[in-house]
């Protein structure tokens, strides 16, 4: 880099969604200077991508917010239990206008290379349009689940009918009356998207691989005085949030987010009474059913057996709820709250090719060949996931001390210290992140913004400039993340919590999931006097 085309700054920020909006607005605090890349036009990440047909979050609104203003938690009101994706992007613009956050963001720039540079110790960044950066610190807030997989197929490229992703969906309106339409995938975007386009479309074809949990949402408007009632309480929700293993508590239910038992020690009557009191709460509530659900087999085919019920009793074709019925341990893979999915299989329309029975073998100019059979379609729709945590860390060329890449570093293995940052790449700090505790997104991002904030604060009181992990310290906390993923039921089902879903991905846990007042008691004890680092 040329002295005179360079950007000197405290802290470069990439990615502009709920992550990097709040590192971006705790720098600004902090008196830092401070710029924000973002590819996209404006805020809001994944919620700016993944503007599909049905897309909404699967925790309550009320909770999947900030929680650093009080007088925002107050000012914004949700009209929905589960807020859509418009009302989520909405929201997102609301923070960058009312902290004028767009002030220190530049969009449509993709950042292609952050690497540090061992003389000056500082980090030197380049985008896609020429903008060369130094920055004492850098800040991935590239999302967890961001980085699609890309559909690999033989003769996609001379399909000519209509093709999207529902992670990078157009925002012009897709016209699908009277069209066949085939969407592959059966994850959280698929079924969302099955839910909403079944009746719009001529036919719907649905060609699923592996087939998802689902619970209904139970989404519903917020009524008179609802969401009044939550935000008096305010603090004593955070606090218990905070208590809780993932970040959300049930809002609307008077179920328990504490789980104190295991499901084998009620009677089965009792149960199965929990389990419909679940069902009829919606959301991700059967996550905290019980202590054992995640542990236990004998304890998770019980709830798995249930949800196959329920799957069985919806569906009225005995053969296809069959194929809709998984056979894995529930809560393993992603559990899909949803809306009258399962019902669009009743309708005329709409059919299910099993890809276990007939695999994908090419597209053709006019379809798609399965088996030994060609289907015609106007429209092919992929809902065929992302490359969860480090994808979009590893599409930029990362380097640290002695030019070691961050994606080879990683070939055999995650390396992570509290999931915050890796040794070998000082200053360097990635929010919800790979090894970060699966938790309300959202929340993660402000405590641990403001546990790397802080430390820098106290960094210059003490004249330091240097903040890395310790290889014993680091090597401690990928021990622990991978003993306690080992104690649980992913490693026995192929998921994305273990990087199944991406051929040559190392396989291990990419989440903590020791549940947040570990993490936050492993962190905060770490963090405190920066005893647990190298300083310098």
């Amino acid at each position: 880099m040329s002295d005179n085309s360079i950007e000197h700054l405290d802290v470069v920020v990439v990615g502009a969604g709920f992550a990097g909006m709040y590192a971006v607005y705790r720098a600004n605090k902090d008196n830092r200077s401070v710029k924000c890349f973002e590819a996209g036009t404006d805020v809001g990440g994944t919620w700016y991508w993944n503007r599909y047909p049905g897309a909404r979050v699967d925790i309550e609104c009320l909770e999947y917010s900030y929680s650093f203003d009080e007088a925002l938690q107050q000012e914004w009101e949700w009209t929905e239990r589960y807020a859509g994706q418009a009302e989520i992007l909405n929201y997102a613009k609301h923070v960058a206008e009312r902290y004028n956050l767009r002030d220190y963001m530049q969009f449509e720039t993709r950042v292609e290379s952050a690497i540090f540079n061992e003389e000056t110790q500082r980090w030197e960044v380049k985008t896609n349009r020429g903008d060369q950066i130094s920055a004492k610190f850098c800040f991935m807030a590239t999302g967890l689940i961001s980085a699609p997989v890309d559909p690999d197929f033989e003769g996609l490229d001379g399909f000519k009918g209509e093709q999207y992703m529902t992670s990078r969906w157009p925002k012009e309106e897709i016209q699908f009356g009277g069209k066949r339409v085939g969407i592959v995938g059966t994850g959280s975007s698929g079924i969302q998207v099955i839910s909403e386009i079944a009746e719009k479309c001529g036919e719907l074809l649905v060609f699923q691989r592996t087939p998802s949990y689902v619970i209904p949402l139970q989404n519903h408007e917020l009524e008179n005085g609802q969401a009044e009632k939550i935000k008096s309480k305010y603090d004593e929700l955070r606090a218990l949030e905070k208590e809780s293993f993932g970040g959300f508590t049930l809002l609307h239910s008077d179920l328990s987010p504490l789980p104190s038992k295991s499901a084998l020690e009620l009677s089965e009557e009792d149960r199965r009474a929990e389990y419909e009191n679940r069902w009829k709460s919606g959301g991700l509530s059967p996550y905290y059913a019980f202590t054992d659900t995640l542990m236990d087999e004998d304890s998770n085919a019980t709830m798995a057996e249930f949800a196959r019920e329920k799957i069985r009793e919806r569906v009225n074709d005995p053969k296809i709820a069959e194929k809709l019925s998984p056979d894995y341990h529930i809560l393993t893979r992603r559990l899909s709250p949803e809306t009258n999915f399962l019902e669009q299989f009743n309708r005329d329309n709409v059919d299910l090719v099993d890809l276990n029975e007939k695999p994908i073998k090419r597209f053709t100019e006019t379809g798609i060949i399965v088996g030994d059979e060609e289907i015609e379609l106007d429209i092919i729709i992929f809902a065929t996931g992302f490359d969860v945590m480090t994808g979009a860390m590893d599409r930029i060329d990362i380097r640290g001390r002695d030019a070691q890449a961050l994606k080879s570093r990683w070939k055999e293995g995650l390396t992570s210290y509290l999931g915050l940052m890796t040794r070998g790449f000082p200053n360097f700090f990635w929010i919800n992140g790979p090894h970060s505790q699966f938790y309300n997104p959202i929340l993660l991002a402000e405590f641990q913004c403001d546990l790397i904030f802080d430390a820098l604060n106290h960094m210059d009181d003490s004249g330091k400039k240097i903040l890395e992990a310790t290889e014993e310290n680091e090597q401690g906390w990928v021990d622990l993340t991978n003993q306690i993923g080992n104690m649980t039921l992913f490693p026995k089902s192929n998921n994305y919590y273990m990087g199944d879903n991406i051929p040559g991905k190392p396989r291990q846990t990419v989440f903590f999931l020791g549940g947040f007042p570990l993490y936050r008691e492993q962190c905060e004890a770490a963090f405190d006097g920066l005893n647990a680092f190298e300083v310098a």
